[in-house]
């Protein structure tokens, strides 16, 4: 044990812990719809307002649909662990956050709204986690 382990079993969680079930709740929602968007990619490759080939990275649409499935696997998965205080999920948290912003960024031409919705989210995944972490050991 070490002293910064002492000092957060003295400090008591805090309210700002409602970020991480916030984040835990965003990522598992993200995830469910990055699931069916990724799915509806699969399917049906005229859903989006740009051909591959106008987007940051060109890269067909059914490498898009499998990316986006895996990712909303993950977030959901993620945002469990993030519910139930896990350490490793934080970790995981925030990596999956960061780069499900990149994806989304190199697909903005495709669908401007919903790809600035999910990287404002996700920064606010990232923040939640960031900051009020590891106050959510504690609840649980």
């Amino acid at each position: 044990m070490t002293a910064h382990d002492s000092l957060d079993e003295e400090m008591p969680a805090s309210s700002w812990t409602g970020w991480i079930s916030f984040a835990g709740g965003i990522l598992i929602i993200i995830g469910g719809f990055n699931v069916i968007e990724g799915l509806v990619t699969l399917v049906n490759d005229d859903y989006y307002q740009v051909k591959p080939d106008g987007l940051a990275v060109n890269v067909p649409y059914s490498v898009l649909g499998w990316v986006q499935v895996a990712l909303g696997l993950l977030a959901v998965g993620i945002g469990i662990g993030l519910l139930r205080g896990n350490a490793g999920a934080r970790v995981a948290g925030v990596v999956l956050a960061g780069v499900s912003s990149i994806v989304h960024l190199t697909t903005i031409a495709a669908y401007p709204f919903w790809s600035l919705v999910v990287i404002v989210f996700n920064i606010m995944v990232i923040y939640s986690i960031i900051v009020h972490g590891r106050e959510m050991k504690k609840v649980w």
